[in-house]
């Protein structure tokens, strides 16, 4: 009897051993960094994790992000001079571009919504747009989707993405806005037109513009009188986010100030009031400028 129940424990334990045996073993998930170390489309994007030292930041069990991961394909695409600058020498820059591919949390395909924009932990924002089947990220667009890691997602983009500088760094950065940025501190306006999380639209009055301005009312309104300065200033500013092609003639536009300003087209003529546009369509991270050859005044 002892035998013969020592035979049918021993059977058992033979038969559960082979099927254990025949089950194929799940193999582990491994996280951002070692997948992306594994797919050769992805040498130049690892180099550029491991010069920055994101590496150490996305191989990180604890947190789970989302990466939009350029190809090789896709930094080949940049010269071949600024990108090998930015690998050897200019890593803070690198890693500014990088951050604005990533961001906190798993965000999966079914995530992403039309215009949706979405906060990177570079701290700028960038722009989901869907046109049929196609996603696009800011100009990328995303080629594979939903590649899951242990410590979050990747989504495969066809082009590197760059972010922009918001309203107040485009205008620092540009040589005919001395007057305007002077102004937009003195007012207090360089905080709201700077701030990431909004969208704007900006009607510029260069430095010549100004120019046009008696100098000593110039003066004192930079100088003392800042609350007129404020109203004059957000009167040449819109909510949102208006291109050129969403103006059409006669159209009124709410500005930040209260009032409207009047939008007039006329063939190839675009004036804002009184004032010529002079150039449309400078993007921002945080919407958009329009160039004006002269300071606009509420009533």
């Amino acid at each position: 009897m002892k035998r013969k129940l020592f035979a049918s424990i021993l059977c058992v334990i033979v038969i559960v051993g082979f099927i254990s045996g025949c089950v194929e073993e799940k193999p582990e998930q491994k996280n951002i960094v070692e997948t992306a170390t594994a797919n050769t489309d992805f040498d130049t994007l690892v180099d550029a994790l491991v010069a920055t030292g994101l590496d150490q930041t996305l191989g990180d069990e604890q947190e789970l992000y989302t990466v939009f991961a350029p190809t090789d394909a896709a930094f080949a695409k940049l010269d071949a001079e600024y990108l090998e600058n930015l690998v050897n020498n200019d890593t803070a820059t690198l890693s500014k571009i990088f951050t604005y591919h990533v961001l906190s949390g798993k965000v999966m395909s079914t995530d992403l919504s039309d215009g949706m924009r979405v906060e990177t932990v570079q701290g700028k924002y960038i722009t989901i747009k869907i046109e049929g089947e196609n996603v696009y990220v800011d100009d990328a667009m995303v080629t594979t989707t939903d590649i899951e890691c242990s410590n979050g997602i990747i989504h495969i983009i066809d082009t590197v993405v760059v972010p922009k500088q918001n309203i107040v760094e485009t205008a620092i950065s540009d040589v005919e806005f001395n007057t305007l940025v002077d102004a937009l501190v003195a007012a207090g306006l360089d905080q709201t037109l700077g701030d990431e999380q909004e969208l704007y639209t900006v009607f510029a009055p260069t430095d010549a513009a100004f120019a046009e301005l008696d100098a000593e009312y110039l003066a004192d309104l930079l100088n003392n009188d800042t609350v007129n300065l404020t109203k004059i200033l957000k009167y040449h500013v819109v909510s949102g986010k208006l291109m050129s092609t969403d103006l059409s003639d006669g159209m009124n536009a709410t500005t930040l100030e209260g009032t409207n300003i009047e939008i007039k087209i006329n063939g190839t003529e675009v004036m804002i009031n009184d004032a010529n546009v002079t150039s449309a369509d400078i993007e921002c991270s945080n919407g958009v400028i329009h160039v004006i050859d002269k300071v606009i005044i509420p009533s």
